[in-house]
């Protein structure tokens, strides 16, 4: 039995890390018997003989001399079938229904994997790691262009920020942290500055005008254009001083967050952690629940992994970490009458501790 996978390796994270080049057309990529084959046309080919990661490339004019057929991905898979001498094949969930019925009914068998395709991708090399790390550090020249703007802000009479002469808004703050990131080679897309109650959507990109006193969440995950390997770095500011309960607030993510990162090591379970949190948020009267049909309190994962996928498996939560996990630590609290509040540190499992790759401080107040 083979296994396949069919795609862009520019879009889908299993083909980019199965063949380590960046291919923007679909490709067919397979594994038999210990080797691995890539399916490519004239456009990728050579490049492909000096940079993939696989053992042999096929030319697809060789696979499918005729031209209309080339085109059609079912006949080169069932070409690919005859040359590598498989009726049976394994495909992930993602793989195109289409193709797949269309090889089947010429008699091909194709099971679908349930999860990972590549469960390996769980556990980060230390190549990988450091890709990870260059992406960091991008979203941490990112956060320190924002914390240099809120410095050099002013209030004006209203309490609304003022840079440069012009009115301080999330996308004009945004738009400044993402050239540093372009700049250092990332690529930068709904990154979130999120000022007043906005922050207490963790997903909102953030809008208008910034105030003094208020909480700005950034959350910041750039992805290397040279890897294809993401970074994630969140922080909150507030523009002078804050108001007694927006620094408590702040004071008691923080402290969560030094929790998780001394507890957390190999063999601990993830969703007793995530648990204990809640409570000790809860204990210190900031419980998680529904008012008024929205959800306040702690109302995301502790973390989770990240790699050439801003999100993919595991979880925080997912069960018991392992070395070589590459993990966020982002523990966060939001209150409409207060603001939000998210700090997020990125982590490495390492056997009897974790390695903290973050650098970018966590001052709050910026005078």
């Amino acid at each position: 039995m083979a296994r396949v996978l069919y795609g862009s390796s520019e879009r889908e994270a299993d083909l980019r890390y199965a063949v380590r080049i960046v291919v923007p057309d679909p490709f067919f990529w397979a594994e038999k018997g210990g080797r691995t084959y890539a399916v490519l046309g004239p456009l990728e080919i050579d490049r492909a003989r000096r940079t993939a990661r696989v053992d042999e490339l096929i030319p697809a004019e060789e696979l499918v001399p005729e031209e209309g057929k080339r085109s059609d991905p079912a006949e080169l898979l069932l070409a690919l079938a005859q040359r590598l001498r498989f009726r049976v094949a394994e495909v992930p969930e993602t793989f195109p229904l289409g193709v797949a019925d269309r090889a089947r009914k010429q008699g091909l068998r194709l099971r679908v994997r349930q999860g990972s395709f590549f469960p390996e991708r769980q556990r980060k090399s230390e190549e990988e790691i450091g890709w990870i790390t260059e992406a960091l550090r991008t979203a941490e020249a990112g956060m320190e262009r924002a914390r240099e703007i809120l410095r050099e802000s002013r209030p004006d009479s209203k309490g609304q920020l003022r840079w440069n002469e012009e009115d301080l808004t999330s996308e004009r703050l945004r738009r400044e942290i993402e050239a540093v990131i372009a700049r250092r080679g990332g690529i930068a897309e709904q990154s979130i500055v999120a000022g007043g109650t906005q922050a207490c959507d963790p997903h909102e990109q953030g809008s208008g005008p910034l105030h003094a006193g208020e909480a700005v969440v950034i959350d910041l995950f750039p992805r290397s254009q040279a890897s294809g390997y993401y970074g994630d770095l969140s922080r909150t500011f507030v523009k002078g001083e804050p108001s007694e309960a927006l620094q408590r607030l702040y004071d008691t993510v923080a402290a969560g967050k030094r929790w998780v990162l001394e507890t957390m090591r190999e063999g601990v379970n993830g969703r007793v952690m995530h648990h204990q949190l809640l409570r000790r948020f809860a204990q210190a009267g900031y419980p998680t629940e529904r008012r008024g049909g929205r959800w306040v309190g702690f109302f995301h994962g502790t973390g989770h992994s990240l790699g050439l996928e801003i999100h993919e498996p595991p979880r925080f939560a997912a069960g018991r970490f392992q070395a070589g996990q590459v993990m966020t630590v982002e523990p966060g609290l939001y209150y409409p009458e207060i603001g939000g509040v998210r700090l997020e540190d990125l982590v490495v499992v390492e056997k009897g501790a974790i390695r903290n790759l973050t650098r970018s401080s966590e001052e709050f107040k910026i005078p």
